[in-house]
């Protein structure tokens, strides 16, 4: 090699060194960059989600109030009607009276009353034992290989003795001896 090719050949690593440093610049203020637009796309996400939570509350507290204006007891019990059909929540064991007056956004003292004057149920509570009651009794009927405490569960019942004094009370035989009788007469 001669000391020409020598030195053409120093001058392009020198400049392939300065290429590689201005390229290690260039990375380093576009990984900057990025994070820059990271963090901002995390903050506008996490605005639309806040502004979405604040937006379901804001309807909610809405048809709360709305609610809880009704005055006609017989709308009231419509709106119990459809909402429970809806969204079914007696099926969870943890749903009670409290939790109804909550999603109709009336008093408790309230959602008493309705259910002494318009209802064969004398609390809300008795309510929602008889939607679990007659869930518990569809199921035997519909799904005999369920186990009684896969029903219990099912139909918002918080232990399998509370089904059974529920269906006991209902119709007089034990959920086994009502499932026997259905397939009995099969």
């Amino acid at each position: 090699m001669t000391e020409e090719e020598l030195q053409q050949l120093k001058e392009e690593n020198a400049a392939l060194k300065g290429e590689v440093e201005r390229l290690k610049d260039e990375l380093v203020r576009m990984v900057s960059r990025n994070l820059d637009l990271s963090e901002r796309l995390e903050y506008d996400v996490e605005l639309r989600r806040r502004t979405e939570v604040a937006r379901e509350i804001m309807e909610g507290n809405i048809e709360r109030q709305r609610n809880a204006d009704l005055r006609d007891d017989g709308q009231l019990m419509a709106l119990i009607e459809m909402k429970v059909e809806k969204d079914r929540p007696h099926l969870k064991p943890d749903f009670n009276a409290v939790a109804l007056a909550e999603m109709l956004g009336v008093s408790q003292a309230r959602l008493a009353q309705l259910f002494r004057h318009q209802t064969i149920h004398r609390t809300p509570d008795a309510y929602i034992d008889n939607l679990r009651t007659l869930a518990a009794l569809r199921l035997l009927r519909e799904k005999p290989n369920y186990t009684i405490a896969v029903v219990a569960e099912e139909a918002g019942f918080s232990n399998v003795r509370t089904l059974q004094r529920r269906i006991q009370e209902a119709i007089g035989m034990s959920p086994v001896d009502y499932r026997l009788m259905l397939t009995r007469d099969l």
